[in-house]
C-alpha cells in the first residue's frame, strides 16, 4: 500500500507494504497494547496499531528492512501466536471452545455455591466434596487463564489473565492448604497458624465456591462477548458471502467462480446473481444493486452497461463479459476497505490505551496494599483476602479494549450495508466537528449527464416531426448534447433515419440531409431567423440555466429544445438533511452563474461560489479553513481530488472516478447525496457510542475499585459485575444496526 495520495503525488511505487496478521491469544486491551508497543518499536516500521476486538494487527513496513515474518516473530516472542492459516471465523472457533468449558464448569459450580453457602445442605467432611467439584472447574474450565497468564509472566508482563489467575488460584490453593493441613474440615480448628488466616471466630474457612464461581462466570461473560462479537463482524461476513459460487458459461458449461477469467463471457438468469463484474454484450433487465449500494430501486442495464459481481438480476437474461475477478472486483474492494477501517482506531481509543498498558500492575500493588491495610488495620484475615481478591477480579479492563474496536466493527459493518465505506476510526471523529458541506455541482447534485427536457416547436411545426428530423442528425454526432437530443426525440416516439450528407462544424452545430431537406441544428445564428415565439421561449428557459439547441429548414428556425443536466430527484432531500445536522452546504463549480443558481434554488444551497477552475477549489476550502470553518467536501470526478484530499472530511461519490474515491475518508457506492447524510448522522452516531462505551468502561472501574477494596464487594459479585461491564459494552455496539439513515425515512 502506498503512502503517497495519487491524487496530489505523481504514480510511483512506494516501498512501504501494509499487512494484516491474525493475532490467538489476546484476552484484553493490555494485550493489544503491549503487541502494538512491541511492533511499534522494531526498525522499519512506520505505522502499528492492534485491535483487541477483531484479533488482528495491521502494520505498515518497510520490506527492506524486515519481513512479515519478523513481524510475526515479534508478536510469538512475547507470549502470543500468529497462525500461518487465519481462520474464517474466529469467534466460532472461540466459542467451540468456551461452550464444554463453559457447560461443566457451570454443572460443577451450582452445587458447589449451595452446599457452601446454604448452611442446611452442609453436611460432615462437606469441604472435602467442595475440593472435588471446584478442582476441575479451577484448574481446567479456568485453564485460558492461567495458561496466558504464564505465557505473560515468562516476558515480564501482566495482562487480565494475570489478575485472574492469581485471585482464583490464591483462594484455591489456600483452600487446599486449609482443608489438607489447617483443619478447616473441622470446624474447631484453632491452630496458632491458622488462627492467623481464619474468621473471627478462629474457624478457618475454604474458598472453593468463590474460585468456582468467579470462573463460571469470567467464562460465562466472555461466551456472551464472544457471541456479541460475531454479531458485531455480521454485516462484513454477510458482505463476503454474497457472492455467486459459480458461473454458466455462454456455451453451457458451468463452472467455480474461483475459475473465471477475464473475458469469458457468462449467461444470468432471472432470479441469479450476477457472477463477477462485467459488460452486458446482450440482453436487458433490471438489477437490484442494493447489497452494494443500499438502494431500494433496480437499475436497468441494457448492452454497453457495466454490472457488479453478487447483484442480482431480477428480470431478462443477460450475457456478461466479465472484466474484473477475484480480489479487484467491486464487492472485493469494499469489504477489503470495510475490513481495514474495522481495524483502526478512533483518536478517542487513546487515552484508553494509555491506561491499558500500566492498568494491570497497578491493580496487582491495590490488591497487595488492600490485603496489608486490612490486615494491619483489622487483623482480619478473611475479609482481608476476600476484599484482595474482589480488587484483582474487578479490575479487568476487558470494557477498556472493547469499547471502541466493537462499536467500530458494528457502525462499518451497518454503512457497508448501506452503501456507505468508511475508511478508518479518524474518520468517526472528523465527522463531529464538520460545520460546512462543500458540494460539486455536475454528477453529484445533478445526474452528470445532458437530458431532453422540454421541446418548443415554432407555430405550426409538429413536435413529432421537429423530433424526427433534429433527431435524425444528432443521431449521427457523438456530442453529449447531441446525444440527449436524439434519445429524448425516441423516449418521445421518434422515428429517426440515418442521414445523408452529414456535416458537423464546431461551435456551430451540425446539418445533414433528411427526406431530401437540409436540416440544421445548433446556434440560432447557424440555423437561420428565430421567431419571436421561439426567442421568448429562449429566454425564459435561459434565465433556469439551461442548454438551448436550435433546429430549423428553410433558412428558418422550426424549434428549440431545451437541455440540461437534471438534478437528482434525491438532491432536495439530502440538501435538507445535511441542514438537520446544522451543516452549511455551498456549491463550488465551474459552470456558470444562471445554471448553478438554478441548480441551487431547485435543492435549497446555502450559497453558490460559480466559475471556478479546477485548480481553484482547493484554494474554496482553504479559505473556509482559514475562517475556522471544518469542511467537507462531496465529489465525484478527478478535478474533485485535490479538494477532497484538503478537505476535513472528503466524501466521495461511488460513481464518479477511482482517484477521487482514492482522496476521499469516506465513499457513497451509490450517486444518492442522501446517502452523505447517512455518512455523516451515522459516524457521528458510532463516535456517540464510542464515548459512551468508554464512560462506561471508565465509571465502572472508578467505582468499582474502592468498593472492593473497602470490602463491600464479594469477589463472586465482582467476577460478575466484570463480565456484565465487557458484555454491556459490545451490546451497547450492537444497537448501531439499528441505524436507519434518511434514505430509510423517505
Amino acid at each position: 500500500m502506498t503512502t503517497t495520495n495519487p491524487a496530489l503525488e505523481p504514480a510511483v511505487d512506494s516501498p512501504l507494504l501494509t499487512c494484516d496478521l491474525p493475532i490467538e491469544g489476546m484476552s484484553c486491551a493490555s494485550c493489544a497494547a503491549r503487541i502494538e508497543k512491541a511492533l511499534s518499536a522494531r526498525d522499519g516500521v512506520t505505522d502499528a496499531a492492534v485491535n483487541f476486538a477483531s484479533k488482528r494487527a495491521t502494520v505498515t513496513y518497510d520490506p527492506h528492512a524486515l519481513h512479515r515474518g519478523d513481524l510475526a516473530s515479534t508478536v510469538t516472542e512475547l507470549g502470543y501466536s500468529v497462525p500461518d492459516v487465519e481462520a474464517s471465523d474466529p469467534e466460532a472457533d472461540e466459542l467451540r471452545d468456551l461452550r464444554p468449558r463453559l457447560f461443566v464448569s457451570i454443572v460443577l459450580t451450582i452445587p458447589l455455591v449451595l452446599i457452601s453457602m446454604v448452611p442446611a445442605l452442609q453436611f460432615h467432611d462437606w469441604q472435602w466434596v467442595a475440593l472435588v467439584l471446584a478442582t476441575p472447574v479451577v484448574l481446567w474450565g479456568g485453564w485460558p487463564f492461567h495458561r496466558y497468564a504464564l505465557l505473560n509472566l515468562r516476558h515480564g508482563a501482566t495482562t487480565m489473565d494475570t489478575l485472574v489467575s492469581i485471585g482464583t488460584l490464591t483462594a484455591y490453593v489456600w483452600s487446599v492448604i486449609a482443608l489438607l493441613f489447617l483443619g478447616a474440615a473441622d470446624h474447631s480448628g484453632e491452630m496458632s497458624f491458622g488462627a492467623m488466616f481464619s474468621g473471627g471466630d478462629g474457624t478457618v474457612h475454604v474458598y472453593f465456591e468463590t474460585a468456582a464461581a468467579i470462573i463460571s462466570l469470567l467464562l460465562l461473560g466472555r461466551y456472551f462477548e464472544a457471541r456479541a462479537r460475531r454479531q458485531s463482524s455480521h454485516a462484513l461476513r454477510a458482505l463476503l458471502e454474497l457472492g455467486a459460487k459459480t458461473a454458466r458459461l455462454d456455451t453451457g458449461e458451468e463452472i467455480a467462480i474461483a475459475e473465471l477469467e477475464v473475458g469469458m463471457r457468462f449467461v444470468v438468469r432471472p432470479g441469479e446473481k450476477i457472477a463477477t463484474d462485467g459488460r452486458v454484450i446482450d440482453g436487458s433487465s433490471a438489477i437490484d444493486v442494493a447489497m452494494l449500494t443500499g438502494e431500494p430501486v433496480p437499475m436497468d442495464v441494457a448492452v454497453g452497461d457495466e454490472v457488479f459481481g453478487a447483484t442480482l438480476n431480477t428480470s431478462g437474461r443477460l450475457v456478461v463479459e466479465a472484466t474484473k475477478i477475484g480480489s479487484d472486483t467491486a464487492l472485493a474492494q469494499i469489504a477489503r476497505l470495510v475490513e481495514q477501517a474495522q481495524g483502526s482506531k478512533a483518536p478517542v481509543q487513546r487515552l484508553a490505551d494509555r491506561i491499558s498498558a500500566v492498568f494491570v500492575p497497578v491493580v496487582l500493588v491495590l490488591a497487595a496494599l488492600t490485603l496489608v491495610v486490612w490486615l494491619a488495620v483489622t487483623g482480619e484475615a478473611d475479609r482481608a483476602f476476600t476484599a484482595a481478591v474482589a480488587v484483582l477480579i474487578i479490575a479487568c479492563p476487558c470494557a477498556l479494549g472493547l469499547a471502541t474496536p466493537t462499536a467500530i466493527m458494528v457502525g462499518t459493518g451497518r454503512a457497508a450495508q448501506l452503501g456507505i465505506v468508511i475508511k478508518g476510526g479518524e474518520v468517526l471523529e472528523a465527522t463531529r466537528t464538520v460545520d460546512v458541506a462543500v458540494l460539486d455541482k455536475t454528477g453529484t447534485l445533478t445526474e452528470g449527464r445532458m437530458r431532453l427536457v422540454d421541446v418548443v416547436p415554432a407555430p405550426g411545426v409538429e413536435p413529432l416531426d421537429l423530433l424526427h428530423r433534429a433527431g435524425s442528425v444528432e443521431d449521427a454526432s457523438e456530442h453529449p448534447i447531441a446525444r440527449a437530443i436524439a434519445v429524448g426525440a425516441r423516449d418521445r416516439g421518434a422515428a429517426l433515419l440515418a442521414p445523408t450528407a452529414f456535416v458537423n462544424e464546431p461551435g456551430r452545430g451540425a446539418r445533414a440531409m433528411i427526406d431530401g431537406i437540409e436540416i440544421r441544428v445548433g446556434r440560432p445564428e447557424f440555423v437561420g431567423t428565430v421567431p419571436a415565439t421561439l426567442a421568448s421561449a429562449a429566454a425564459a428557459a435561459d434565465t433556469g440555466g439551461h442548454t438551448l439547441v436550435y433546429a430549423g429548414w428553410d433558412g428558418a428556425a422550426r424549434g428549440v429544445f431545451v437541455v440540461a443536466d437534471t438534478v437528482k430527484a434525491t438532491s432536495r432531500e439530502a440538501i435538507a438533511a445535511l441542514h438537520g445536522l446544522e451543516i452549511e452546504t455551498v456549491m463550488v463549480t465551474g459552470d456558470r452563474h444562471a445554471a448553478a443558481d438554478a441548480v441551487a434554488a431547485e435543492v435549497g444551497i446555502d450559497r453558490v461560489i460559480a466559475g471556478v477552475l479546477p485548480g481553484q477549489k482547493v484554494d474554496v476550502v482553504q479559505q473556509l479553513q482559514a475562517e475556522g470553518r471544518r469542511v467537507a467536501v462531496v465529489g465525484d470526478g478527478v478535478n474533485d481530488a485535490p479538494a477532497l484530499a484538503q478537505a476535513d472530511l472528503g466524501i466521495a461519490i461511488g460513481t464518479g472516478t477511482d482517484v477521487a474515491i482514492e482522496a476521499s475518508d469516506l465513499t457513497l457506492v451509490s450517486g444518492d447525496l442522501r446517502a452523505a447524510a447517512d455518512a455523516i448522522a451515522l459516524s457521528r452516531r458510532t463516535l456517540t457510542t464510542i464515548k459512551g462505551n468508554l464512560f462506561w468502561a471508565f465509571a465502572y472501574n472508578v467505582a468499582a475499585i474502592p468498593l472492593a477494596a473497602v470490602g463491600l464487594l464479594n469477589p463472586v459479585v465482582a467476577a460478575a459485575a466484570m463480565g456484565f461491564s465487557s458484555v454491556f459494552v459490545v451490546t451497547n455496539s450492537l444497537r448501531l444496526r439499528r441505524f436507519r439513515g434518511y434514505r430509510a425515512l423517505r
